[in-house]
């Protein structure tokens, strides 16, 4: 197809039917498009992606809730270019021409995702640079030590709700709520932690009947926080967006909390879940991880190009009429990231089994200006939590078949239902009392990454200061002259790695 779409809401093909009416339950609407939310589009997104790549090629027009059409970009390639060139696709919803002329209503399922917010995401140009500079600034002053610290702390405060019983359902009981935990006290809110706010971050962007009244639950509670941290300032994100040089407003500070919050939630949770269920079910990652030879940073990332946290996400319009993988895209038009599909792109990955290890070409976390800037607090919390489960219940094992497993969810993000497990019950672990470390530091952002998989190296070489494990290392056959890095986070008292260093130059 190189034509824009047959179908327009409220063209000469008739009315829509609202949303939740019987004829949205098929997979094709107005004009013969495919739909991208519906029973059929939920029990099997990658089929649909396979069918639309063969009937359209990298670019396909589809339906989204209420027949409202869009171009789902399918391609690698094709994703990369529209988000690294905002020249042509925009982040600024304003410019949706369905928007403009009324089809698609404020109240519509995926208002929470779409509508216009005074946030870097929804920017470009300076503008964009102020506030997303506000953002990572902010991010740059987290300690990444602490963090991990909390991390481990709320794991194992979880594994404590269940461990006795011998069996517990780790979507639920784990996947959901470690990251909610997490993210508030970054945050500078553990007080606000609790079910309402787990269920209301997971509904706001499923397109639901009752997102747009999670989304405003959500918002209260931040409007709260900024009002808090405007009198009281304390050693959290949210203090230091609140006084950033760039000056942000009370509403622009609670949006870039919204969107940091729920981004880092749907996304780890997600990951948390996905990357449980390819332990529990794949004989592949279960026997490498327990023989030693592949570690949870290393299950993650595989995960993120099989099953991405976000499968696609609405966020580009065209600027002006534009040509992108053979379609005729016309200005005003609304574009998604095709996340799986792109991450399942014959032309980058003709062999979907094999091994991914050592590649971050994926775009779970998409690309360009407005990649996510905190995806590497969304590892951490994944890394660190599944292993710290895993270190307490070694012997964890599905307890139901993997055919039985369930997914919900729309085309933004599929969500695993349910991940029942056993093990052999265990003690209680006792959790320090002492108050966790505030999450300010002045460290490099790289300690994000403390655990994750090294890049690849030229034969013979070692990353300075490192070994395998984590310990204090040189080549082995390294001159007595050569000096040994040592990394600037450490928890030994500086002076004895300088004796350390002595020693090993002989000194």
């Amino acid at each position: 197809m190189t034509t824009p779409f047959p179908y327009e809401p409220g063209s000469a093909t008739g009315p829509v039917p609202p949303p939740q009416c019987p004829a949205h339950a098929t997979g094709t609407g107005p004009g013969g498009l495919r739909r991208l939310f519906g029973p059929e589009a939920e029990a099997d997104p990658a089929g649909l992606y396979e069918k639309l790549r063969a009937e359209h090629g990298t670019v396909a027009p589809v339906l989204m809730h209420g027949d409202v059409p869009a171009w789902l970009v399918l391609g690698h390639s094709e994703n990369l270019h529209m988000t690294r060139t905002p020249s042509q696709f925009s982040r600024d919803s304003r410019r949706w021409r369905a928007l403009q002329e009324g089809t698609v209503a404020p109240d519509h399922p995926l208002a929470p995702v779409f509508t216009w917010q005074p946030v870097c995401s929804f920017a470009e140009g300076a503008t964009h640079e102020r506030l997303r500079g506000a953002v990572t600034d902010s991010m740059a002053r987290i300690d990444t030590r602490g963090v991990r610290r909390h991390i481990n702390r709320y794991s194992n405060r979880l594994v404590n709700d269940f461990c006795k019983e011998g069996r517990t359902e780790l979507v639920s009981q784990f996947a959901e709520r470690l990251p909610m935990m997490v993210m508030c006290a970054i945050i500078g809110m553990p007080e606000e932690y609790n079910d309402r706010l787990v269920q209301a971050a997971r509904d706001m962007t499923r397109g639901s009947e009752t997102a747009v009244a999670s989304n405003a639950y959500v918002i209260g509670a931040l409007d709260r926080l900024v009002e808090r941290r405007r009198k009281v300032p304390g050693e959290d994100f949210a203090t230091w967006l609140v006084e950033h040089p760039a000056g942000l407003t009370d509403k622009e500070v609670s949006e870039h909390l919204r969107v940091v919050l729920i981004v880092a939630y749907e996304t780890t949770t997600n990951l948390i879940a996905n990357v449980l269920r390819m332990v529990l079910t794949d004989p592949r990652f279960r026997a490498r991880l327990s023989g030693g030879h592949m570690t949870v940073p290393e299950a993650v990332e595989q995960t993120l190009w099989d099953e991405p946290p976000f499968t696609s996400v609405l966020g580009r319009w065209a600027v002006g009429d534009t040509e992108l993988g053979g379609q005729q895209i016309k200005a005003g038009d609304a574009l998604i990231v095709g996340i799986a599909p792109a991450n399942t792109d014959p032309a980058v990955r003709p062999d979907l089994t094999a091994s991914m290890e050592g590649n971050r070409a994926h775009l779970a976390f998409s690309s360009g200006p407005h990649e996510c800037p905190g995806q590497d607090i969304g590892r951490a919390i994944a890394d660190v939590g599944v292993d710290a489960l895993l270190m307490r219940l070694p012997d964890l094992e599905l307890s139901v078949e993997e055919s039985q497993l369930s997914w919900v969810g729309n085309f933004v993000s599929r969500h695993l239902v349910e991940l029942p497990a056993s093990f052999a019950p265990s003690p209680e672990q006792e959790i320090d009392a002492e108050p966790l470390p505030a999450v300010s530091r002045a460290r490099s952002q790289a300690d994000w990454e403390v655990a994750s998989p090294a890049m690849p190296r030229p034969a013979g070489t070692v990353p300075a200061g490192y070994a395998p494990g984590g310990a204090q290392a040189a080549a082995p056959h390294a001159p007595s002259d050569t000096p040994v890095a040592v990394p600037a986070q450490r928890s030994r008292p500086p002076k004895l790695w300088q004796a350390v260093v002595r020693w090993w130059n002989g000194h």
